[in-house]
């Protein structure tokens, strides 16, 4: 957003349920602050904390100011630089209720500090467990601060996993849309508040040399890649319980597919984008359990090494099962029954602790139909392929064939790129700040619909029912891109995966120079 021509929310009070985790301190307040310091915030804007930790106004800012400083020393903090010069002011919007979600008087006090501001408006953000999200929402309707008028907005804003399965989403999204409208529900993905995934749609329908091919006339396949290199960190109680494929793909790269694959909105607002997206993420062939099972892969990293460091194995990490088979790594082919995509296969992979830090789209076209140099060693054309990178190095790069200088025709494979660094200044962002100045003041375009969701249950439902009945996972050494059997996947149909981190790495000017890298269909 550029922030000279963007006008402030409007004054509300945000209530953070679960104040004392990890969300708020983390991303929440780094990124409110951020957008109080841009002038997106308007005078009267109320953060209220509520959780069961012992606490008032003035530890719940010292403890998050503390926290701040420490980041802004950090050059590896994942909210970046941070200028505490507007801190003392933005810490006087800062206040804190101790209470239990679970008891009304929770609620009461919530009700006497809406009263008490200048706006009836109320976010209500659950940075809670996920069990909590129907069971506030309930207390908060009881309550009747769910009420609203053309006069003051209730939201609710919630994180992922929204549910873990197609039951368990069904059972979340009929309590809470009993209690709310689906036009109060903001469903969070914090993925879709990074300037590159926004980026797709721009360069999409805003250039017509891209849509004109944007079909399955001329896409031989798609790739959507989330390579990740840290393993689970401190989440192994969690994660043990959800693995690879909860935890990223009916979201976050479902998110992606929608994006790059979704047929033009009539307009460019919230309800028209969030339709198309439903309407792609309903066209996903519904596979049979046997055809899940022959069209995905598990894999579980095992100890390995990365950068010389020895890295212990999945099974080796705190608050994990010693005999787990939960997936750390899933890839997965998809196919997409409507007139657009029709024969063309969609491929996932993400991983944890692979052999580079990559979120990229590889859209891989059909190669010429006819080699007319004859006599000549080019007896083959390589597939042109389309990068979107998202994370790290973000930009767009486009391969092609050219002559090498020299008396005989030999070619090589160009890359022409666009890297966001090289034309615009990209401030370290959490991906939360267009997300959370979006839910206060309205705007639902970056959020998911109850019937999006359901969609992208029902498509990874098959493979999570053929993995109930199969739990076996495929090892893969730390450092590694994931089993050997995650490359047959794609093999079999004659194609191979884009190597991970092929464009990205320490010096990406470089890299972009060299122009060097070949790819393309298995022969």
């Amino acid at each position: 957003m550029t922030h000279s021509q963007t006008p402030a929310a409007p004054p509300a009070t945000l209530f953070l349920f679960g104040a004392s985790g990890d969300l708020v301190k983390r991303l929440l307040v780094p990124s409110l602050y951020t957008l109080f310091r841009a002038g997106l915030l308007a005078p009267g804007l109320q953060i209220v904390g509520i959780d069961r930790v012992p606490g008032d106004d003035e530890s719940f800012r010292q403890h998050l100011g503390d926290f701040l400083a420490g980041q802004a020393n950090d050059p590896a903090a994942e909210t970046g630089e941070i200028d505490l010069e507007q801190w003392p002011a933005f810490a006087q919007c800062l206040h804190y209720i101790e209470g239990d979600f679970t008891q009304a008087s929770t609620y009461r006090q919530v009700t006497r500090t809406i009263q008490a501001s200048a706006t009836g408006n109320a976010l209500f953000y659950l940075a809670t467990a996920p069990r909590f999200f129907a069971d506030i929402a309930e207390r908060l309707g009881d309550a009747g601060l769910l009420q609203q008028d053309a006069e003051q907005y209730r939201r609710i804003v919630v994180e992922k996993p929204f549910g873990h399965d197609l039951a368990s989403a069904r059972a979340l999204n009929e309590r809470l849309l009993a209690v709310l409208s689906e036009s109060q529900l903001y469903r969070i993905d914090h993925f879709l508040g990074k300037e590159t995934v926004q980026n797709i749609l721009v360069a999409r329908f805003a250039n017509v040399l891209f849509e004109p091919l944007w079909n399955n006339h001329y896409i031989d396949h798609v790739q959507i890649t989330a390579a990740e290199t840290v393993g689970i960190e401190q989440r192994g109680s969690f994660y043990d319980k959800n693995g690879a494929l909860r935890d990223m793909v009916p979201n976050h790269l479902f998110q992606l597919l929608a994006m790059v694959a979704i047929e033009p909105p009539a307009a460019f607002g919230a309800d028209a984008l969030r339709s198309e997206k439903s309407k792609l993420l309903g066209a996903i062939r519904p596979w049979t359990t046997e055809e899940a099972r022959h069209n995905s892969v598990r894999g579980q990293y095992r100890a390995g090494l990365w950068k010389g460091e020895p890295i212990p194995g999945y099974r080796d990490e705190s608050d994990v099962a010693a005999d787990s088979h939960t997936e750390t790594y899933v890839a997965m082919k998809l196919m997409i029954d409507n007139w657009r995509w029709a024969g063309v296969p969609f491929y996932f992979r993400t991983g944890k602790r692979m052999g580079a830090r990559d979120t990229e789209i590889a859209i891989c076209f059909k190669p010429a139909p006819y080699a007319q140099f004859r006599d000549t060693q080019v007896d083959r054309l390589e597939s042109n392929y389309l990068i979107i990178q998202i994370q790290p190095d973000e930009g767009i790069w486009l391969d092609f064939e050219a002559k090498r200088p020299g008396p005989t025709l030999d070619m090589e494979t160009i890359q022409m790129g666009f890297a966001y660094e090289d034309f615009f200044e990209l401030p370290a962002s959490t991906g939360y700040e267009t997300l959370l100045y979006d839910c206060l003041t309205g705007d639902q375009m970056l959020f998911q619909r109850a019937d999006t969701i359901e969609n992208g249950w029902r498509a990874v439902q098959p493979f999570l029912d053929a993995w109930q009945e199969d739990d076996r996972v495929d090892d893969y050494a730390a450092g590694e891109d994931g089993p050997a059997s995650a490359n047959e996947l794609i093999e079999r149909d004659g194609r191979m995966w884009h190597p991970v981190g092929a464009v990205t790495g320490p010096d990406q000017t470089a890299r972009r120079k060299s122009n060097l890298r070949r790819h393309g269909n298995v022969s």
